[in-house]
């Protein structure tokens, strides 16, 4: 396994109440007591070193001694959500990753580890988690999630430590099922907790006490998260469950704030008719999330949806997309661009609207394409397609150049605008460090 580097990690299991207990950890050489509880139950926090291995830990009770080998100390973080989570590098049934071949011919690194978490429903929390510790190589990376495989290999590469994955995802889960009883109770109505009943995994709280509650004490970095498919149909609460899901998590591992990084969910014409915008309001709710709750990031995947499934294939890019986050908040990497145009505010000059955008310090682009999914309205609120530019040229001036500038012959006087308010929508607004823009709007009325 690994275990987080440079932390006081929990131990903990069942023995023989009230019997001594001695931990031996081979990274200090020293051996650290306990006293089993009446309950049978232990706990000790031991601090680990930076980064190393591999080590071997000894644990002994009532003269019985258990043996853990070739222990790695780096770095862990949890992946969780619905089915792009889940998704492997192997890909689905007519549903590919594409990059996966190579990526599995050259995963053979001892350093990076997998867990994958069995899956199972619980109306009560459970403590016993089934699954294994495994380690990447072309036999068993076939199995592991392709977000997080893509998300520890580039970190693994660049900051050269061993990386831990636990891997706890459910396909077609909704928010709910993953936030505890008790905090559920306190940021939902009894209709809101009654829709989706009808599917045993989707219960309120059934996946965090089958899946979550069994390795919080695990200590962890941070929280990789890939859902929002199955709450598309209930957006107006998703900002709430996910603020909620959030410091839920923070509060029951009991490590502060840790980071919370999470996809947006990628535009696709299988959930709801392609000129919906259910799906374009639950971007929304995920935006607002990464605005408002302290150490969370988002990888956008706007440029990178799908007509035909909700399983966008660039799995990969995806995963190096969160892993830019890490490095830049958690990693040192703090000139590292990590996040794309973040809609800002506006000016109206001559009838054009003037973009301006946070995460977007040299200028916006797109890469020589044509921009597309642009809207602007006037009083009147109706929206009209957007004639949109980015004038790249010296000769703009420094306060035009690489501007968004956007405009309308049936809109003189515009005030409000929007960009991909549809469910989809092949995004082509990036910085110029290759990083998309949300979707967004000006406005807030419906």
């Amino acid at each position: 396994m690994v275990l987080q580097q440079e932390s006081n990690v929990n131990f903990w299991g069942k023995a023989q109440k009230n019997q001594e207990l001695l931990i031996y950890t081979s990274w200090s050489g020293k051996i650290h007591k306990t006293t089993v509880n009446n309950d049978g139950n232990w706990k000790i926090k031991i601090k680990t070193p930076s980064a190393g291995g591999p080590f071997n830990i000894q644990i002994t009770c009532n003269s019985e001694t258990k043996t853990i080998n070739n222990v790695l100390i780096g770095e862990v973080w949890l992946s969780s959500g619905q089915s792009n989570m889940e998704m492997t590098l192997s890909g689905n049934n007519r549903e590919p990753v594409i990059g996966s071949l190579d990526a599995i011919a050259n995963s053979n690194n001892s350093k990076i580890r997998f867990f994958n978490v069995k899956e199972k429903v619980s109306r009560e929390r459970i403590s016993n988690v089934e699954g294994e510790w495994l380690q990447a190589n072309f036999k068993n990376t076939p199995n592991f999630s392709a977000v997080a495989y893509s998300f520890a290999k580039y970190l693994n590469q660049v900051l050269d430590v061993p990386f831990g994955i636990i891997n706890s995802p459910k396909d077609g889960s909704v928010a709910e099922a993953w936030i505890s009883p008790e905090v559920l109770k306190k940021i939902t109505t009894e209709k809101e907790l009654s829709y989706y009943v009808i599917q045993p995994h989707n219960s309120p709280s059934v996946l965090f006490n089958g899946m979550i509650n069994a390795i919080i004490p695990f200590t962890i970095k941070g929280v990789i998260w890939y859902q929002g498919e199955g709450n598309v149909g209930r957006y107006q609460n998703y900002m709430k469950l996910m603020n909620g899901l959030i410091k839920n998590w923070r509060d029951e591992w009991g490590l502060g704030d840790f980071p919370f990084y999470f996809v947006q969910l990628a535009p696709n014409g299988s959930l709801g008719k392609g000129n919906g915008t259910s799906q374009a309001f639950l971007r929304e709710a995920q935006l607002k999330t990464m605005l408002s709750v302290k150490n969370t990031g988002m990888a956008v995947t706007l440029d990178i949806g799908s007509t035909i499934t909700n399983h966008p294939p660039e799995k990969l890019l995806i995963g190096k997309r969160l892993a830019y986050w890490a490095l830049a908040k958690n990693y040192g990497f703090d000139s590292l661009p990590y996040s794309g145009p973040v809609y800002d505010s506006f000016d109206i000059k001559n009838n054009k609207v003037y973009v301006n955008f946070k995460f977007a310090l040299n200028g916006v682009t797109s890469y020589g394409k044509p921009l597309s999914g642009f809207e602007i309205a006037g009083k009147d609120k109706i929206f009209y397609s957007a004639d949109a530019s980015i004038d790249p040229h010296y000769s703009a001036g420094w306060e035009n150049r690489s501007i968004l500038i956007l405009s309308s012959k049936h809109v003189p006087n515009p005030l409000y605008i929007r960009y991909g308010w549809k469910n989809y929508i092949e995004g082509t607004l990036y910085n110029v460090e290759g990083l998309p823009a949300s979707s967004f709007r000006s406005y807030n009325f419906d």
